[in-house]
């Protein structure tokens, strides 16, 4: 092999030798903690409110001008994620952890230059706009790898990296308040897009995806030996195909429900529960803040349990739960209407956790990363319709309780869209008989 390599070139067969290397020294835990970084650092974004009342009292900006930054965060993270999944899928987690960082980090630390210059365009541009990009592309870029690192616990893998999108609130939230406090607003911005770069660039070097046909020391071993049953992917599709299927629209559908619901409670939830539950404002502030809690257990926890029970059973728990406890809300006491609420709030965790395993097992693992990211379009339309739906519903009919009502007839309609597609599982399956399946398809 030639390893000598004229000027600045590389010798791309020595590149691949280290690479392949590299990769077999890797460990798949560490991978997981890579990507718990990113998403910890990224799922700040749900830590949005610490800056709402210091902005607007710094520059008498109102409540719609400064909750539309977060709304437009959401929406560039549902564009990004479709439009560069296929990036992702072609360059790899590392490029694309390392686009996601410097778009990320720029977002934030431009957003303490808007604040300085006191321009709420700007903040768009940097927080919404370059910020949302970097929460869309960081968001999907380790989910691909993960999946093909974890063949025996596909939820648990990719539960652990949502997780930390949902715990980064709680971790965040503290740390952003004291640091408004000490060095101001725009400061804040400045230190944060460093440090959200350092962690995100750092994670991003490790992510790598294992090589063709890998399985978990000793996996392959129980598979043979029939200690360890493996169910095949039902197919091998690449993104532009999925997105043929009726069962990707019937995903995109429950997604859009379970996240129209839950991120609709998460917006009004306070007041929501002092209008029904009488609570106190300080009793329901302690409920918001414990319902982070529940949102980042709920990711771990419901996705964890899909591989045992399967992610057709998961979200078809999700949604008959779920219609008992929008139909039960509005006639409970307070201490039950907190637990409902935090089952709730669970249940939607646990749907953007669980889906990434949910896609690989409909439609494999070779452009996983781009269907997830077409896929994640129904957070974007979501995150734009459920506060302003539940806004309207209430300041037409003056009360909360016909928003718990149609959001538990939502939940029937995702509850039968989960049969729907179960069937079709079955009707996949049944075709598939017969056919040999590799032990390595769900590598």
């Amino acid at each position: 092999m030639k390893r000598d390599c004229a000027g600045f070139s590389f010798c791309s067969d020595y590149i691949k030798e280290w690479e392949m290397k590299n990769l077999q020294q890797k460990n798949r835990w560490l991978i997981a903690a890579a990507a718990v970084g990113i998403h910890i650092s990224i799922g700040s974004v749900y830590a949005w409110s610490v800056f709402s009342k210091p902005l607007m009292n710094q520059f008498g900006w109102d409540t719609k001008q400064v909750s539309f930054t977060f709304s437009l965060a959401i929406l560039f993270l549902g564009l990004s994620a479709a439009f560069l999944g296929h990036f992702v899928e072609k360059h790899g987690p590392r490029k694309s952890g390392t686009l996601a960082s410097i778009f990320f980090g720029i977002g934030i630390a431009g957003s303490g230059l808007a604040v300085h210059l006191g321009s709420l365009p700007l903040l768009y541009l940097f927080y919404g706009v370059l910020g949302g990009i970097g929460l869309g592309v960081g968001y999907i870029t380790p989910v691909s790898s993960l999946v093909k690192w974890f063949p025996d616990r596909r939820g648990l893998a990719t539960g652990l990296a949502i997780m930390g999108f949902g715990f980064a609130a709680l971790i965040c939230s503290p740390i952003m308040a004291r640091l408004i406090q000490s060095v101001g607003i725009a400061n804040t911005f400045y230190i944060l897009g460093l440090i959200y770069f350092i962690v995100m660039f750092g994670s991003s070097q490790y992510l790598a995806p294992p090589e063709s046909g890998w399985l978990p020391a000793g996996f392959k071993e129980k598979v043979a030996a029939g200690k360890v049953k493996i169910k095949g992917d039902l197919a091998q599709l690449t993104a532009n195909q999925a997105v043929k299927t009726m069962r990707f629209w019937w995903l995109w559908l429950m997604l859009f429900i379970n996240v129209t619901c839950g991120i609709a409670i998460i917006a009004v939830a306070s007041p929501m529960a002092q209008e029904i539950a009488g609570m106190t404002p300080l009793a329901a502030a302690a409920m918001v803040g414990l319902m982070g809690l529940f949102n980042g257990l709920g990711r771990i926890g419901w996705a964890s349990f899909s591989d045992y029970i399967g992610r057709p059973n998961v979200y078809t728990t999700f949604f008959a739960l779920q219609i008992a406890a929008f139909f039960l809300l509005p006639s409970v006491n307070a201490v039950l209407f907190q637990l409902l609420i935090f089952l709730i709030l669970t249940c939607y965790g646990g749907g953007f956790a669980s889906i990434p395993a949910y896609i690989g097992d409909l439609f494999g693992t070779k452009q996983l990363g781009a269907i997830h990211g077409y896929i994640l379009t129904a957070w974007a339309a979501a995150g734009l319709v459920g506060p302003l739906f539940v806004s309207w519903v209430r300041d037409t009919t003056k009360s909360y309780v016909g928003t718990l009502s149609i959001f538990a007839i939502m939940f029937a309609v995702a509850l039968v869209i989960s049969i729907l597609i179960r069937a079709d599982i079955r009707k996949l399956r049944a075709a598939n008989a017969g056919k040999v399946l590799d032990v390595s398809a769900e590598a």
